[in-house]
């Protein structure tokens, strides 16, 4: 089901994507300039063309919702980690712990340690 929904999305994508530049330029975008000057006129009735365009674009946004709730549903259940069986991470690292002396302080190093920063004086 969510493979046919979304063949006609990208087809109703490219359509709509045609239909638009096939469109007549009506000048000035987002309505800014153009038109005979006449700030009271209204809208010229709508074309045959963007008659088109708009239910390509209701169907468009219909397709999107719908591919929406379908993803919605088939991960409710499962995580994307599930679906590839791939183990999760551990939710915390183990910190390693220090032993502590009597006094709440690091034991001393050993004589034959090596490593250990030489004494400050």
């Amino acid at each position: 089901m969510q493979n046919v929904v979304l063949i006609v999305h990208l087809l109703l994508a490219l359509v709509l994507i045609g239909v638009v530049l096939m469109q007549r330029s009506e000048g000035g975008g987002l309505g800014i300039g153009g038109g005979d000057g006449n700030p009271s006129a209204g809208r010229p009735p709508l074309t045959a063309m963007a008659k088109l365009t708009w239910a390509l674009a209701i169907a468009f946004i219909a397709t999107s919702l719908t591919l929406t709730v379908i993803a919605a549903q088939q991960s409710a259940t499962t995580s994307v980690l599930d679906r590839l069986g791939t183990p999760t991470a551990p939710s915390a690292p183990a910190v390693p712990t220090l032993p502590l002396g009597d006094d709440g302080l690091l034991p001393p190093p050993a004589a034959d340690d090596t490593l250990a920063p030489p004494p400050i004086d």
